[in-house]
């Protein structure tokens, strides 16, 4: 990765955030340290990270209650949670919560870069500048993660960027769950997964369909996956009746 790539650590235990920023420093990028919760939300207030590994047992603010807040506040850096903890709930409530990643301690620091990377292909500018392009009835601005109709603006997380953009290059076509969760999370499908793709395809639907429960754009083909219906987006914008017919 480029050397003005900068990632955030946020880790109470100065072994681990120390062993950390020297891997990642060898590594090429830039780094910068916070020991708690509230330190780290300064600085994030006042600098802007290309990633933030972020400590799930933090002292003064926890890593749970950062991550919910910077969310709700529409911080879209992307966020890899680290923690002790290797129970199903957590690791759910952490992607609830706004995580694109999540990784249990111990780990294998090769194994982090790899996933450190991994998002970084995905929401680097690299791979969106100056693409733009329909879904449906809204225009997307890759490079901004930002999506449009004439009426309003809504910003995307790097997640739902993917997504959309995974989905606008496959128009019209059945989308396996375990297809898509490879090509946007660059991992494997595990059952666990399975809920994970369909969280965020919940909580995209509630940004862009007039009625998430009546979806027009990305529908829901029952135990396969899902489809994007780009002629919908024809009906959308003219407001014209249109009906689900593989379930929602």
């Amino acid at each position: 990765m480029d050397k003005e790539t900068t990632i955030l650590i946020v880790e109470d235990e100065p072994r681990i955030r120390t062993g950390l920023r020297d891997f990642l420093e060898f590594h090429h990028f830039q780094t910068a340290t916070a020991e708690d919760g509230l330190e780290a939300e300064r600085i994030v207030d006042h600098r802007r990270f290309d990633l933030i590994l972020l400590d799930l047992m933090l002292p003064k603010i926890s890593g749970e209650q950062l991550c919910q807040k910077w969310r709700q506040s529409g911080l879209t850096t992307p966020i890899i949670m680290l923690t002790a903890k290797g129970m199903e709930k957590e690791k759910i409530d952490g992607l609830n919560l706004g995580a694109d990643d999540y990784v249990t301690k111990p780990f294998s620091l090769e194994e982090l870069l790899a996933r450190i990377n991994a998002i970084l292909r995905r929401t680097e500018p690299g791979r969106g500048v100056g693409q733009k392009f329909p879904f449906g009835p809204w225009s997307v601005d890759m490079p901004n993660l930002k999506i449009a109709t004439s009426k309003k603006t809504v910003e995307l997380s790097p997640r739902q960027a993917e997504l959309i953009r995974f989905f606008a290059a496959n128009p019209n076509r059945v989308i396996p769950r375990g297809e898509l969760y490879s090509r946007v999370w660059g991992e494997s499908m595990e059952d666990i997964e399975t809920r994970t793709v369909d969280m965020h395809v919940a909580k995209l639907r509630a940004l862009i369909e007039d009625d998430p429960t009546d979806p027009r754009l990305i529908k829901t083909v029952r135990g396969v996956g899902y489809l994007y219906e780009a002629s919908a987006g024809d009906d959308c914008a003219s407001g014209g009746s249109h009906r689900e017919q593989r379930g929602g």
